[in-house]
């Protein structure tokens, strides 16, 4: 299981690990319930600021094409794709790059995992909540992902792929 789905499993499950000697009764219970609710929203919330902040620093860095699609609803392993469009491996190296450098200074979150960062070409950087995907224009064109993921709500950003307010 990926440390998202492992972590997600966590905070779906605390209130369901209780023993039943413990549960409570009638509206404790229901309050218990809307309070656990109100975590996982947050969560999603949390995710969603995430993938407006990355979508934001790829902006900063001439990304294009940016999208921020909300998989939620399709995978357990991360809440939002943001995927962006750099016009050459370089481009790609240093979307990666200050991603990395802003979300470790600002936030200090680190990625689980990144791959692709060598050769530039498909860039993904696992920041669990959130799933960054920076293609040079031959290999977007080539994964489509937006086609693949097509089902999916997408998050909303602004034109220019800053967060909206």
């Amino acid at each position: 299981m990926s440390p998202a789905a492992e972590g997600r499993a966590r905070r779906e499950a605390a209130p369901a690990e209780e023993p039943a000697a413990a549960r409570r009764g009638g509206a404790e219970e229901e309050e218990h319930a809307q309070e656990a609710s109100a975590e996982r929203a947050q969560g999603a919330e949390a995710g969603a600021d995430l993938a407006r902040r990355i979508a934001g620093i790829v902006d900063d860095k001439q990304g294009e094409e940016i999208v921020a699609l909300d998989v939620r609803e399709l995978v357990d392993y991360t809440d939002y794709l943001v995927i962006a469009t750099a016009r050459n491996e370089r481009q790609a190296k240093a979307i990666h790059d200050e991603v990395h450098l802003r979300l470790k200074r600002d936030l200090g979150l680190l990625p689980a995992r990144t791959e692709g960062d060598r050769e530039a070409r498909w860039v993904l950087v696992d920041y669990l909540d959130c799933v960054l995907h920076v293609f040079v224009p031959e290999m977007r064109d080539r994964y489509r992902l937006e086609r693949l993921w097509g089902e999916t709500g997408r998050l909303e950003l602004a034109p220019e792929g800053e967060a909206r307010e």
